[in-house]
This record gives structure tokens, C-alpha cells and sequence, in this order.
């Protein structure tokens, strides 16, 4: 990176560097999983109420100029969004951004695998909670199950950075872990087990998690005793680990415990455009209406500095900052993940 790029560095309150952005493009999904919204689906965003693309890749261009030098596209389902593709290639080609990656349930033509593959994505990450037909259709409420597991032979054939992203969930999926464990040793695939967040739209109820991520390693080490705990990089979601031999790996995110907000290093903003300094944070304030009321991009520059400076510590320090009278949280679909 340029030196001019490294002058102005985005730091938050805690001292911690912002570098990745997480960027969600729409809240809309083709499938209904039933953790992350109610069947008949939300209250989705109007075509006006999104940011267009060439805002977003205006906020880009600040962030990276600030230092942010990864992005990862998330939803909803990105690809359910049109014109996608084109979009993605000129983030790629953005001074600064360094890495693009994908969140995507593999409902879509292999086409994308192909056009992901020219534009050099960093990696896919692929939403998969079982690998069972009818606990798939149970969960999404779709029969998409041979689609997806197709979408995701035909990652690995292509040889694109893939990770599956599978949330534990004790009424319905506890029997996959350790078959999904097993697909790391006969492929080269990054398998993570996601603690379940209370991100629902209402869904359904929510309790606090009994499968958090010390019994999931408990569960994966009595099948796997000799299970080797790998070094996590810098600024890592999850703790990870891999079976001797495997080509693949196992992490697990502690999303619910909330174990790794010390090393966050994320700026999450909604398809509305809405930053989110916390996954577990109230507010937001909206970039969307800021940048069509007319504010520069120095403007802009200065915002989002000011916003990171009154960072909440970790999600539990978020959470205890929302409203006594706010009980409930927004889908996952809404924010981004």
C-alpha cells in the first residue's frame, strides 16, 4: 500500500485498527432459514431505500483510503442482487483493496463460480448447516440441498478459497458436526461451526445457547482426540484446529460468547447503508442519507472517525447500551452477519 495510505489510518476508541469491511448489498434471500427470519420472510427494503452501487463503491474508496484493505460482500443472499458480478469487479479494482470475498448459500448458477474465479476472489464463504436433504429443507425451508452441495464441488474443482459456515443449532443439526468435520480430511475446505446468535427477526423465541464453542470442541475432540489446535491469524473470528492428515480445517466463532471482540477489526454497514461500529449495537447512523444530503467525502472521512471513537468495547457493552425497552434483535439478513 502506498505510503499517502498509511497516514490516516481508521483507529477505534480501544486502540484497534479497522481494516475490514463487511458489506452486505441486500436484505433480500431466496431461501427462509428459520434462525434467521420467519418464514413469510421480512419487511424487505425498497429498490430507493438500498444504497446503489456507486455509493457503495464511494464509501469504498473513503474506507480504503483509511486503511481498510479487505471486503467481503454478504446479504441476504448477495446474489439475488442484479448485476452483482460487475460490481464485485470494480471493488477488486479499487486502490487499497487488497482482498474480496463472498458470503453466498450456493442457490446460484455455477456461471458465478467462473466470473468469481477471473476476478481473483480471495474467498468463498459457503452457508451450509447440514449435509442431510431433509434436515436441509427443515432449516431453510427450501429444497435446494443437491444445488448447494453441486455449487460446492464445483468451488473446490475450481480451486477457490472455500469455507463452510454452518450454525450449531441443538434441536437440528448436532448430528452433522462430526460428518462435516470428516469432509476436511478428503478436501481442502475451511469447516466452521458458528455459535447461534439471537439475530432473528423474530423468528423465533431465543434463550441463551447450550452449544457454545467449548462443548463443540468437546463434542469434535471425543470423535477426534488427537485433534490439533492450528495458530489463528491475527484478527480471527474463530479458533481453529485440524484433524492429522486432514487437507482441510475446523474453527469454531464463538459469535454468542463473545470471546474474540478484544481483536475486532470490522466496519459492518447494512444494505441501507447503516454502520454498525457492533453486531450487538442499537443504533446506527445511516451513511446512506448522509451522502445524499450532500456531504462530502471529506465529509465522510471525518464520520466515520468520529463514530469508531465512541466504540462500544465488546458486544456485551453494546447490548448493555440498548434501550431497556428493546428486547429484540434484527435478522441477520438486515445487517449482514
Amino acid at each position: 500500500m502506498d505510503n499517502k495510505y498509511t497516514l490516516n489510518l481508521l483507529f477505534d476508541n480501544h486502540g484497534r485498527q479497522l481494516n475490514y469491511l463487511r458489506l452486505a448489498v441486500t436484505d433480500r434471500c431466496n431461501l427462509r432459514c428459520f434462525y434467521c427470519m420467519p418464514e413469510e420472510g421480512l419487511n424487505f427494503s425498497k429498490k430507493s431505500q438500498i444504497l446503489s452501487y456507486e455509493e457503495m463503491e464511494r464509501l469504498i474508496g473513503i474506507l480504503a483510503k483509511l486503511g481498510i484493505s479487505k471486503v467481503r460482500i454478504t446479504g441476504g443472499e448477495p446474489f439475488v442482487r442484479k448485476d452483482l458480478v460487475p460490481f464485485m469487479k470494480t471493488v477488486s479494482e479499487i486502490h487499497g483493496i487488497e482482498r474480496l470475498s463472498i458470503t453466498t448459500n450456493g442457490t446460484g448458477p455455477l456461471s458465478q463460480i467462473e466470473d468469481l474465479k477471473a476476478m481473483g476472489i480471495h474467498a468463498v464463504n459457503l452457508s451450509l448447516d447440514c449435509l442431510d436433504r431433509e434436515r436441509f429443507n427443515q432449516i431453510t425451508r427450501r429444497d435446494e440441498f443437491e444445488q448447494v452441495m453441486t455449487y460446492y464441488r464445483a468451488l473446490l474443482e475450481a480451486s477457490i478459497n472455500t469455507k463452510i459456515n454452518a450454525v450449531v443449532m441443538q434441536e437440528h443439526n448436532l448430528v452433522d458436526i462430526i460428518p462435516m468435520c470428516e469432509l476436511t480430511q478428503q478436501d481442502n475446505v475451511s469447516v466452521r461451526f458458528i455459535e447461534e446468535m439471537p439475530f432473528n427477526g423474530g423468528s423465533k423465541g431465543y434463550t441463551p445457547i447450550e452449544w457454545n464453542h467449548n462443548k463443540i470442541l468437546d463434542h469434535i475432540q471425543q470423535a477426534f482426540p488427537d485433534l490439533t489446535k492450528l495458530t489463528d491469524e491475527k484478527n480471527s473470528t474463530s479458533f481453529n484446529y485440524q484433524i492429522p492428515r486432514a487437507k482441510g480445517s475446523i474453527g469454531i466463532i464463538p459469535s454468542y460468547t463473545r470471546t474474540i471482540c478484544g481483536t475486532c477489526d470490522r466496519i459492518r454497514l447494512t444494505p441501507k447503508g447503516e454502520l454498525k461500529t457492533c453486531l450487538y449495537q442499537n443504533g446506527s447512523f445511516s451513511f446512506r442519507d448522509f451522502m445524499r444530503d450532500g456531504a462530502t467525502d471529506q465529509e465522510i472521512e471525518n464520520k466515520f472517525k468520529a463514530l469508531f471513537n465512541k466504540r462500544a468495547k465488546d458486544g456485551f457493552e453494546a447490548e448493555r447500551q440498548k434501550p431497556s425497552e428493546s428486547s429484540s434483535f434484527e435478522s441477520m439478513a438486515t445487517i449482514g452477519g
